[in-house]
């Protein structure tokens, strides 16, 4: 591996990849991830533990305040963890991490209403600013270039054909509106999903994601400064 993808532990790089629902941004930010020894982050993930959260402690997602006022009080820390040659960073909830617990249809439903929540947005735009401490990292979702990192020179937005999309979500057997998600994402008042200001958009339609990755790096690589 090249010195240029060596951890910059001064400065820290971050690679932002966001896009539509089920434009394999997770599967490709897996592979940049282990491809520069770099953590990956799923802050998706992290709005799924917090809509989790309240439907065990049985609060309304469609009250905003009441929601906004158990995310400031949930306790929380954040994890870095190796598994299968991938280092990722997890959001305990009192020292435990709901890792199948949020992939249900249920806290999948509660997620995209809880999300739209500002005092949430601004609570995840910190929490996530955080993971800087663990070096190096690849982080995916649908703000981070735009409202979580907008400084990074390293923006990816991911896309595909709504038809393409359906299909692999379909393949994980999640049946799904992406249609009506898409909406709800980029009408949403608070860091809405749009395309951030520099970044490179790739459509995948007919792209595999070794594909999509190999393109994905070669962009980073043509981006990544020259150490002297």
């Amino acid at each position: 591996m090249s010195e240029i993808f060596l951890n910059l532990k001064k400065h820290p790089i971050v690679i932002a990849i966001d896009g539509t629902s089920a434009s394999g941004k997770s599967t490709n930010a897996k592979l940049v991830a282990k491809a520069l020894g770099y953590v990956y982050v799923d802050t998706g993930a992290m709005y799924r533990t917090l809509a989790w959260h309240c439907l065990q402690k049985r609060v309304d997602v469609h009250d905003a305040k009441v929601v906004a006022a158990l995310c400031r009080k949930w306790k929380t820390s954040l994890e870095c963890v190796e598994k299968n040659h991938l280092r990722a960073v997890h959001l305990l909830v009192e020292n435990y991490f709901p890792e199948q617990e949020i992939r249900t249809s249920e806290v999948s439903a509660a997620t995209s209403v809880i999300a739209a929540v500002p005092k949430v947005r601004d609570w995840m735009k910190k929490k996530q600013r955080e993971c800087i401490q663990f070096g190096n990292l690849v982080m995916e979702g649908r703000d981070i270039g735009t409202n979580v990192f907008p400084e990074t020179d390293f923006k990816f937005y991911l896309d595909a054909k709504l038809e393409e999309r359906t299909a692999r979500r379909a393949a994980d057997g999640v049946h799904e509106n992406l249609a009506a998600r898409d909406l709800r994402d980029s009408q949403r008042a608070s860091a809405p999903l749009m395309i951030a200001l520099g970044a490179k958009v790739i459509n995948n339609s007919a792209m595999t994601s070794e594909q999509t990755s190999q393109l994905l790096l070669e962009e980073i690589r043509r981006l990544m400064p020259v150490e002297k």
